[in-house]
């Protein structure tokens, strides 16, 4: 391994990597889907209904996604069951102890991209952050199981600020660094988000998507020479309930109880709005400030992926003007929500074009409320 006293205590960013499932659902057959269950739900129930025991569901709409969220298809590891009108949530065999995890498997396979991105081998990597909304389960930390089967000689541990997840991670990543604990850091988020979606709930089935994403976060004296310099993060939390999910081990499933229909991802989406947008704004200009960097001088946003009108209004009060797709890239419309991959999905995709000394920054903000601030810049 590298002599740590060699090394500089400057965070950069070496590569990223990034996994996508092959199967993708359009807002089409989503809404098919859905519009399916609905009719078999009011004709079972229509009695009820007629009596006023129970409210009719209201179909939904191509059009009415789109306009809600921006969203036109998302990509998923089990689309049949999904748009199967009598499951409607993904399914996949139980795997025994002894084979690796569904979530370490695209753990992994995103951290190996990033890896070979930067010309790294595994023996130069100290550590392993799982930092991800959905845990598979409590324990071992599914860091420890990436880190096994990437055969990395060092330690692991999995961190969940739900879509803020990738962002706090960096920062811890970065603090490793500079403090000399740590010269090489992948901190990977394998998002299966379709699990913890009521898929049967109008306003938010359509939400989310499934996908894994890697950041190697690196001592400058050893990273390539194409690499990202972290000029500074910031994180903040406020605590809100207006997006939660009580599952866990001291809970039951839902749709299985009946009675816990929070134990699924539930949301009130025009309070969110309402207060994350101008926190997030004015946490990015403060903190741009604070940086001595011109916020409307900022080369490109890459913004968590959770709502086009979000970023859009954003992106607006940061640069000062109306965004364009240079200036604030988007993958919602073809990914949907990723929670905690989605900005780094855009970092990933479109950061190539970008020339030395260009600023920019990665941005995530979600459930807790949660935040985070990556402010990067293109190495010559």
């Amino acid at each position: 391994m590298t002599d740590t006293t060699k090394m500089s205590g400057r965070p950069v960013i070496s590569a990223t990597g990034l996994f996508t499932p092959e199967d993708s659902i359009s807002n089409e057959e989503l809404v098919a889907s859905f519009n399916e269950y609905v009719r078999r739900h009011n004709e079972t129930n229509a009695a009820a209904i007629e009596s006023g025991q129970m409210d009719a569901l209201t179909e939904s709409s191509v059009e009415f996604i789109e306009k809600a969220s921006g969203i036109k298809a998302r990509h998923v590891m089990a689309k049949e069951p999904v748009l199967d009108p009598d499951v409607m949530a993904p399914r996949w065999p139980q795997r025994s102890n002894d084979e690796l995890s569904l979530l370490a498997e695209i753990g992994v396979k995103a951290a190996r991209q990033a890896l070979e991105n930067a010309g790294r081998k595994v023996e130069d990597v100290d550590a392993v952050l799982c930092a991800a909304s959905n845990m598979e389960r409590p324990y071992p930390a599914m860091a420890i199981e990436i880190q096994q089967e990437l055969g990395i000689d060092g330690f692991g541990f999995d961190m969940n600020v739900a879509c803020s997840s990738a962002t706090f991670g960096i920062q811890t990543a970065a603090d490793y660094i500079r403090s000399g604990n740590a010269k090489s850091v992948l901190v990977v988020s394998p998002e299966i988000t379709s699990g913890h979606l009521n898929w049967r709930d109008r306003d938010s089935h359509f939400i989310f998507g499934d996908v894994a994403t890697a950041v190697l976060v690196e001592d400058a004296a050893l990273a390539p020479a194409q690499h990202w310099d972290i000029v500074g993060t910031k994180l903040k939390t406020v605590f809100s309930n207006n997006i939660r999910n009580n599952f866990g081990f001291l809970n039951r499933a839902y749709p299985e109880d009946a009675e816990g229909p929070d134990k699924l991802f539930v949301q009130e989406g025009r309070k969110v709005f309402k207060e994350v947008v101008p926190m997030v704004a004015k946490m990015i200009v403060d903190e741009a400030e604070r940086l001595d960097i011109d916020p409307q001088g900022l080369r490109r946003l890459w913004l968590h992926q959770a709502n086009a009108g979000m970023n859009r209004l954003i992106a607006q009060r940061v640069l000062g003007h109306e965004a364009n797709e240079d200036e604030s890239p988007t993958v919602l419309d073809t990914y949907g929500n990723t929670s905690s991959a989605g900005s780094i999905i855009a970092f990933h995709l479109h950061n190539g074009d970008l020339e030395a000394g260009d600023t920019g920054l990665i941005c995530s903000f979600g459930a807790g409320y949660s935040a985070g601030t990556v402010f990067v810049r293109k190495a010559g």
